[in-house]
């Protein structure tokens, strides 16, 4: 099981060829300790093909002992359709009690009995969750929301790209616009503008990246999580970085 909710179909895909095993996404948190949800296959949804592999790097549903919801900005709960997206909602056995001797932060995460865990997501027919983005990642260009994580999974699809990260950067005419930031695998070659046009065949064009940076390897945490705030750094500033974050996180 790939425990994190934002791998894409071609990982998902090239490790059942590589390993020779099923693959599917899972999603937890350190506060729900940690496991919530796991993309196996339910009666009914009948993937096939190409699909399966998008099914099984989907955020998934929940496991026994845990609830999920996706709401919108007044706790509603949004429509199963599959294209809502509203924030994910948990409760269960194994969600925390609060935070050590940190009040604040938790009556901020803890409300009603539901941990908010800050990552936006739609949910569809069968139930099954997709997270779609970070709040605090979302990139707001020319007044559209472009999730971060589509536009990453556009990339990962190209052979020669190792891992990226796509992060808003200042643009004078949008307020901001998507930058991709990418590894390429060893040996392998590509050129900006070709990484551009491979992405613009999967997505709308207004979420495509303006421009292409090459890295040797992306800031990490210790647990391999990409470190999206020290890279957004280079380009806001540390004590500017995007502000109107603060509003739209709470």
């Amino acid at each position: 099981m790939l425990r994190n909710a934002t791998r894409s179909p071609t990982l998902v895909k090239e490790v059942e060829e590589k390993l020779g095993c099923t693959c599917y996404a899972g999603y937890g948190l350190t506060e729900t300790s940690p496991v919530l949800s796991v993309a196996l296959t339910k009666t009914g949804c009948n993937w096939q093909g190409e699909e399966r592999f998008r099914g099984q790097a989907m955020t998934g549903y929940a496991i026994p002992g845990n609830e999920l919801r996706v709401v919108d900005a007044d706790g509603n709960d949004v429509p199963h359709d599959g294209q809502t997206a509203g924030e994910i909602l948990a409760r269960g056995d194994g969600v925390m009690m609060g935070y050590w001797n940190q009040p604040e932060a938790t009556s901020a995460a803890l409300r009603d009995g539901w941990l908010h865990t800050g990552d936006l997501a739609t949910i569809d027919e069968f139930g099954y969750l997709l997270i779609v983005d970070r709040k605090k990642d979302i990139i707001i260009s020319g007044g559209e929301n472009i999730s971060s994580i589509e536009v990453e999974k556009a990339l990962s699809a190209h052979p020669g790209v190792y891992e990226v990260a796509v992060i808003p950067v200042p643009d004078e005419k949008w307020g901001e616009s998507p930058k991709a930031l990418v590894v390429l695998k060893p040996g392998a070659t590509a050129t900006a503008q070709e990484l551009l046009e491979f992405c613009a065949t999967r997505i709308a064009h207004y979420k495509c990246p303006r421009s292409v940076e090459f890295l040797s390897a992306l800031p990490k945490t210790g647990t391999g999580k990409i470190l999206k705030r020290e890279l957004r750094e280079k380009y806001w500033g540390q004590s500017t970085i995007r502000p109107e974050l603060v509003t739209r996180s709470s």
